[in-house]
């Protein structure tokens, strides 16, 4: 699959599903295994796994709810500096997978190009920060049981089938940290599916769910989770912000008489009231969450110096949202990664098709902005020392 042609979210719906299903309900969508073509294979499994030395947690097996102890399909190697490494078994992995166990191999969109470039299309699609983990199994054994995650799950099978049973929620939209744990599921499943490659499925946090490879094939497929964006986010970003006023930063009036401890809450009261009652808020808060979002970090070897003024050389944005505003006295302000530059206002045009994330010539960034190949590089170059932009073709 060329994920360039191939949108989850326009798959799942495009903004009828982020308006009417996202956070809110279940969904499936039934594709054919031909639209993945190129994404994902068991070949690519078998080289991560054979040319990458992969330590639990991130590579594990499960079964019924348990982590399967590492020693049972590896064995510890001892280097000659005294290091000790997990070497994989073949034979020994492919007992326990026989006898039950779920293959985990979590970030694997770090691992593989084209999960790879999914994630980064699912993040600038929903601005949110996406890790995609991979499940393997071949057995009607459950890997983890009936659980719920913290986070919302966009689920692409592969190959093979998997049954989902899903329970829905018995507590709306549970935390990581959060101040009570959701009640059991009921005993019977809102919904019994099962996928085949090419079905997606997206499922909200904190709905119940227990899956299995259980109709008699194998099942490889991408579970891709969203990071949440809460109002305790919000409540969080706005502190920080707030503390421009001094009514914010002053110490609270532990020992004052209750007059004046009245007095200080009113005052808060009226800075917190007034922004929760600006209609930009949320867009402000969410611009600001998408500038400052982690890049995910990519060398530009052997471009260790200079970035040379290459017409063919290749050049992308590792962010997968940024911020591109005017700035004073005929400038523009590039805001990605939490980091912020101010260039020329001639930049901009460049600095807009890099937004996209895909990787684009020198010389037509260039021409794009009517600038010198070698003015194009040192803007080039000022981005990939501030980890925003790499050198080099499709990764």
């Amino acid at each position: 699959m060329a994920t360039e042609q191939f949108s989850v979210v326009e798959c799942l719906g495009g903004d009828d599903f982020l308006a009417r299903t996202l956070g809110r309900t279940y969904k499936v969508v039934r594709g054919e295994a031909a639209s993945l073509d190129g994404l994902m294979s068991w070949d690519d499994l078998n080289t991560i796994l054979t040319h990458h030395r992969l330590e639990p947690p991130r590579f594990r097996l499960a079964s019924n709810g348990e982590q399967v102890p590492a020693h049972r399909y590896s064995r510890p190697i001892v280097t000659r500096r005294s290091t000790v490494w997990h070497q994989l078994q073949p034979s020994e992995l492919h007992r326990r997978l026989a006898e039950g166990a779920t293959l985990v191999l979590d970030a694997i969109d770090e691992l593989h190009a084209g999960i790879g470039r999914l994630a980064s299309q699912l993040e600038r699609r929903l601005r949110t920060g996406v890790q995609a983990n991979l499940y393997a199994s071949w057995t009607g054994v459950e890997g983890f049981g009936v659980h719920w995650d913290d986070h919302d799950v966009v689920v692409v099978q592969l190959d093979g089938a998997k049954r989902w049973r899903i329970y829905g929620p018995t507590r709306m939209a549970p935390m990581h940290r959060d101040v009570e744990t959701p009640e059991s599921p009921p005993e019977e499943p809102v919904a019994d599916l099962v996928l085949t490659a090419g079905d997606l499925l997206y499922l909200p946090r904190g709905w119940w769910h227990a899956v299995a490879a259980s109709e008699g094939q194998h099942s490889l497929h991408v579970t891709c989770g969203l990071q949440s964006t809460t109002g305790a986010d919000l409540i969080t970003w706005l502190s920080e912000t707030l503390r421009a006023h001094e009514a914010v930063r002053a110490d609270l009036p532990r020992f004052g008489t209750a007059e004046e401890r009245r007095g200080f809450l009113n005052s808060l009261g009226k800075l917190i009231a007034a922004e929760l009652e600006s209609g930009d808020l949320i867009a402000r808060f969410s611009s600001a969450r998408d500038a400052t979002e982690r890049a995910r970090l990519v060398p530009s070897l052997p471009y260790i110096g200079a970035a040379p003024p290459d017409a063919d050389l290749q050049v992308r944005l590792v962010t997968a949202r940024s911020s591109i505003l005017a700035g004073p006295d005929d400038t523009v302000r590039l805001t990605a990664g939490g980091e912020a530059w101010t260039f020329a206002a001639k930049a901009e045009s460049m600095l807009a098709i890099l937004s996209d994330g895909e990787p684009h010539r020198l010389a037509e960034l260039a021409q794009a902005s009517d600038i010198t190949l070698g003015q194009a590089a040192g803007v080039v170059r000022e981005l990939v020392d501030g980890q925003v932009a790499a050198i080099g073709g499709v990764l």
